[in-house]
């Protein structure tokens, strides 16, 4: 061993990397390099071994990684670099060619594939079987959005929970671990290995409908804190984290699906404030960071999204950072991304700008345009070539070091452990106890329990509000909202009760609030998603903030207002902006 340690220390690393790896390599006439069992690169091989020791400063996986780099052609490495979804709930042919052809480098589950979690669970054991079961045996990275909160495109049998705001409501890093373990158990459950959260934007603009809820709060320290723990919580289930949405979408009202959001903030900002929680989980080694389209005009210029700007991806996350793990896009089909380019020129950019994958929500054709514009600036224009194998390498530095571990078995998930063990009953239980800790009362503590005198009518657009309302108001009355155009039905209907209990998910549920006060009755507001909906209405008795209309949220909301339920939430972002 000392003599071994001083050829360590001599110089002689190469020499002993080759020693312990195992896996004696020789050279093609092509001069690639091939391992030597049967002359085929296989991903499993060597997954037994001790992994070297940590004071050789190296990464064992993104050696081995580079290792496996050399045995791949150039199709298979540009293909590690897609990450592309299907419609429907059966994969297409596309997919499947995909994968069979070229062991491309991952699979996006969306909201439409995954109602049926039995279904999801047999299809994604199928697509995983068919790139283990390939030549090179490299799996696949299937990922998908189950942030916590409204934001869970798994539905099915999996646990629904409060969301990120509850947590930041809470303020603990030992709940934020929880919840991203237990929402990373029951995604492991079904094969699904790389989750894209926790999002760490702030909610700089409370008024933002499309981040609001989904941001921990406004503090970039609360926001870096529990985005940590909830990130190593779901590394611990098993799954790879995703912090997003770089370099922060929360300082825009603006949905990137539909447009490009400008931000116009100065550097000094954007790094003091929106990349202060990335700061924190880039130091901390998070796996993976998600770029986000969003137009910084005066960082990078106007109508530049930051997942296509270098100046962004490379100069910020890569430089300024330090950060480096695995850079995903968010789907480059979005409009916010795209613009007035073609999805061939979005995707270059978004290669040129450093990231490492491609997120497409419509598979792409297998030797279409996109392919062949991308596979020929590999071949011919060097600096290209060089990104795309930087970026391939640090895929399968993820797969070595996350998949790789677990095993091939544990990548096939079975469809009938699926019915059985969803949802997780400790997952419900703790999920539960967290509705009922973040739920925050923002006024009338001298007001509870509600216990109006009289007829209550009972006001919402979720049928589980109503539902729930009558439980704790028996004989109420109900009106369900579908529009603001029903707030001259809400005025007449008024007429008949004595009080109003009003849940406010919308702006433009503010208007039936005003029109209560206008009326003179007392009125309990519960708000539900972002409570800067709730913001100054001083005249309502009590307000009550829940962070998610999922039942347990909900019920916490009518258990506050009935006085069985002492407020302990706290109110996780300012009401006013930052």
């Amino acid at each position: 061993m000392k003599n071994t340690a001083a050829r360590i220390a001599g110089g002689s690393l190469a020499a002993l990397l080759v020693l312990v790896s195992c896996v004696k390599t020789e050279t093609s006439g092509k001069g690639q390099v091939h391992p030597s069992a049967g002359g085929v690169y296989g991903f499993w091989q060597g997954r037994e071994l001790v992994l070297p020791p940590q004071f050789l400063g190296i990464s064992w996986s993104k050696r081995e990684a580079q290792a496996a780099l050399r045995a791949l052609d150039d199709e298979e490495i540009l293909a590690q670099l897609f990450m592309v979804g299907y419609p429907g709930k059966a994969p297409s042919t596309e997919l499947v060619t995909w994968i069979q052809k070229r062991g491309i480098g991952g699979v996006k589950i969306f909201g439409w594939n995954a109602e049926d979690t039995e279904i999801l669970s047999a299809t994604i054991a199928s697509l995983q079987g068919s790139a283990l079961g390939s030549e090179k045996g490299i799996p696949l990275l299937v990922a998908t959005d189950q942030e916590g909160g409204w934001i869970r495109h798994v539905k099915g049998r999996t646990s629904e929970s409060p969301g990120n705001m509850a947590l930041g409501a809470v303020g603990s890093s030992l709940d934020a671990y929880w919840a991203g373990y237990f929402i990373g158990k029951e995604l492991a459950l079904l094969g699904i290995r790389m989750n894209f959260a926790p999002v760490v934007d702030l909610a700089t603009d409370p008024s933002s409908e499309i981040i609001g809820p989904r941001a921990f709060s406004d503090d970039p320290a609360l926001v870096g804190r529990l985005g940590l723990a909830f990130a190593r919580g779901t590394l611990a289930a098993g799954v790879i984290p995703t912090a997003k949405h770089f370099p922060g979408h929360g300082a825009t009202p603006l949905d990137s699906h539909g447009i490009l959001p400008e931000i116009s903030i100065d550097l000094d900002t954007l790094r003091n404030r929106e990349l202060s929680p990335f700061a924190y989980l880039s130091d901390h080694r998070v796996p993976a960071v998600m770029s986000g389209h969003l137009s910084f005009p005066k960082i990078s210029g106007f109508g530049s999204p930051a997942s296509l700007s270098r100046d962004i991806i490379h100069g910020e996350l890569r430089g300024f950072l330090g950060f480096e793990g695995l850079v995903i896009t968010d789907d480059l089909y979005m409009s916010g991304a795209s613009g007035e380019l073609s999805i061939t020129e979005t995707c270059e950019k978004a290669i040129r700008a450093g990231n490492d994958m491609l997120l497409l929500s419509v598979t792409p054709e297998v030797d279409g345009a996109l392919w062949r514009h991308l596979l020929n600036l590999y071949r011919e224009d060097r600096e290209f070539a060089t990104q795309v194998r930087e970026a391939a390498t640090r895929v399968l530095e993820a797969k070595i070091a996350y998949l790789k571990p677990l095993g091939p078995k544990a990548l096939i998930p079975s469809p009938e452990s699926a019915r059985a063990r969803l949802p997780n009953l400790e997952a419900k239980v703790f999920f539960a106890d967290l509705a009922r800790r973040s739920a925050t009362l923002i006024q009338g503590k001298g007001a509870l329990p509600f216990k109006p005198e009289g007829k209550v009518l009972l006001a919402g657009a979720y049928d589980r509000f109503l539902a729930l309302g009558l439980k704790a108001y028996p004989g109420a009355q109900t009106m369900k909202i579908r529009s603001p155009g029903q707030l001259e039905e809400f005025i007449r209907r008024m007429g008949q009760v004595d009080a109003v209990v009003l849940c406010i998910s919308s702006e433009s549920h503010r208007a039936f609030a005003y029109a209560a006060r206008d009326k003179g009755l007392p009125l309990a507001v519960v708000s539900v998603l972002s409570p800067y909906r709730a913001r100054d209405l001083e005249f309502a008795t009590a307000i009550v903030a829940v962070y998610h209309f999922a039942e347990i949220c909900l019920a916490a909301g009518f258990e506050v207002l009935e006085g069985k339920l002492s407020p302990r939430g706290i109110l996780p972002i300012d009401m006013e902006g930052r």
